[in-house]
């Protein structure tokens, strides 16, 4: 059974960085794209970024020029590196893989303090 396992969250002052990583265990069948989420407390989840096999990406307008997402495709991972943090980055983010199957994170907290 496949599982993403999501690491790299923690607390962070404004306009640091901070460097999210998110690995399936297992094998995944018919990659399509990998993506990360973040829900901030009283919000909706939004979608922060996606890459696909080809390596085409997009991003949240708030995030643009930001924040940068990549992938290792041998490896079933993808990362998300984020600059310049804000304290409205502050969310719970979690990595998401469409495949075969549609696999979901745990999701990892993300605090930037003031």
């Amino acid at each position: 059974q496949v599982r993403l396992v999501e690491s790299g969250g923690g607390l962070v002052q404004a306009g640091g960085s901070l460097r999210l990583s998110c690995a399936a265990s297992g094998s995944i069948f018919r990659l399509n794209f990998m993506a990360w989420y973040r829900q901030a407390p009283g919000e909706q989840r939004e979608l922060v970024a996606t890459i696909t096999t080809g390596g085409t990406t997009n991003y949240a307008d708030s995030v643009k020029g930001r924040f940068t997402i990549s992938r290792d495709n041998t490896k079933n991972t993808v990362h998300l590196q984020m600059n310049s943090l804000k304290p409205e980055d502050t969310a719970v983010y979690t990595c998401r893989i469409l495949a075969a199957y549609d696999y979901w994170g745990q999701g990892t907290q993300v605090t930037v303090s003031s």
